[in-house]
């Protein structure tokens, strides 16, 4: 197939499942409502818009009844929520933490925040995300155990965690990332900003380890405009966490005592206020976005050259970012094929750079990207926001 006959191609099946009166078509764009601004009345009215409020609060009770953790404490985003989670798990200055390389950049911030090194590590192309039997082996060459603790060999640094990024919505392979992370001593620490709504065998993702993050930023399923969530079951954690998201000040009336190096990482009410109204919707928009990665796959089922990805076996995923993967023989026409989309208005982007082709972390540990820097080079995001899901009775 030559290269106008591809792109075109694509195209063609993209409008087949998308709207034609709605062009341009976002990446993902938020749903709102009235619901939405009549919650957000409600915390205007009610003269509590920053740190103070009810809505907070309320708000982690819905995370917490959603996603089976026992406590869920609101951030003022999924970066901050990470960073808390890592620090909260025992990762101290010096140590490496393993990290996808094929993630947003925040992940890699976040260790970095705690004075850490990312260890990057290379996914697995049916989920995107860590590769653990992959990073077994590697472990297994490169580090050593001592009294508990996994050395690195080469640079003699502890390897502390490893952060389990469910790409684009779809979770890693846990049992196996478990298994590893027993065997050499590590923290699992889920990254689920991308996955809220997703359950790996019938669990919801950010519940496995001991802490996850949740992100609920302006293009993610749910959105409080900027926001996230640290998940814990272990209610030490969990009342640390709030304690150091409220700059650790311990309570009282007007006095100003803080007991440690806090942040001021609590969300706002007025944030808090949106996305308790977004939660109420939620179950509705993982099924939109279910029907319309089901659409895509129909479209593109009996393409020659182009792959949808689809949810792994062992998963129920709320397909955040529906993706098309390029066969290595049209891969070369992925920037093209971009430029083609935007001209015809419809929105989309490639995976992200790995990190180690990122400026901050291009000299850090790794071990072979060659499946992250395949990807990197052959995947398309397409528009995935809810309101693109609707059912078939009311096209």
């Amino acid at each position: 197939m030559n290269k106008q006959t591809f792109l075109k191609d694509v195209v063609l099946r993209l409008k087949s499942v998308l709207p034609a009166e709605l062009n341009p078509t976002a990446l993902h764009e938020p749903a709102i409502s009235d619901l939405e601004r009549d919650y957000v009345k409600a915390c205007l009215d009610s003269g509590f818009v920053s740190s103070a409020g009810n809505f907070v609060n309320q708000f982690a009770r819905e995370l917490e009844s959603f996603t089976g953790a026992r406590h869920a404490i609101p951030t003022v985003n999924g970066t901050s929520a990470l960073h808390l989670c890592l620090k909260l798990a025992g990762v101290q200055a010096g140590d490496e933490v393993l990290v996808p390389a094929l993630t947003f950049i925040a992940t890699a911030n976040a260790v970095s925040y705690c004075n850490a090194v990312p260890h990057l590590v290379d996914c697995s192309p049916e989920t995107l995300g860590i590769d653990p039997a992959r990073l077994d082996t590697y472990l297994a060459a490169v580090c050593q155990m001592r009294k508990g603790q996994c050395w690195n060999r080469s640079t003699k640094r502890i390897v502390k965690a490893v952060v389990a990024m469910h790409a684009l919505g779809h979770p890693v392979e846990l049992d196996l990332l478990m298994g590893v992370c027993q065997k050499y001593g590590l923290e699992l620490v889920e990254d689920a900003a991308e996955s809220l709504g997703s359950r790996y065998k019938n669990r919801h993702t950010g519940t496995f380890g001991r802490l996850g993050a949740l992100s609920f930023n302006g293009n993610k399923i749910i959105t409080t405009g900027g926001g996230g969530a640290i998940l814990t079951d272990d209610d030490e954690l969990a009342a640390k966490a709030a304690h150091l998201t409220t700059v650790a000040k311990e309570p009282h009336p007007w006095d100003f005592v803080h007991d440690d190096i806090g942040y001021n990482y609590r969300m706002p009410n007025l944030n808090a206020a949106f996305g308790l109204a977004q939660m109420k919707r939620l179950p509705d928009f993982v099924q939109k976005k279910r029907h319309l990665a089901k659409a895509y796959e129909g479209a593109f089922r009996l393409s020659e050259h182009v792959r949808f990805l689809t949810e792994p076996e062992f998963a129920t995923s709320n397909y955040w970012l529906n993706a098309l993967i390029l066969d290595e023989t049209v891969a070369p026409y992925l920037e093209d094929l971009l430029a083609l989309t935007h001209s015809e208005g419809i929105m989309t982007r490639p995976l992200w750079k790995p990190l180690h082709r990122q400026a901050p972390y291009q000299d850090c540990p790794r071990m072979d990207l060659s499946v992250s820097q395949r990807l990197a080079k052959q995947v398309m995001n397409i528009p995935s926001s809810p309101a693109l899901g609707v059912a078939d009775e009311d096209k």
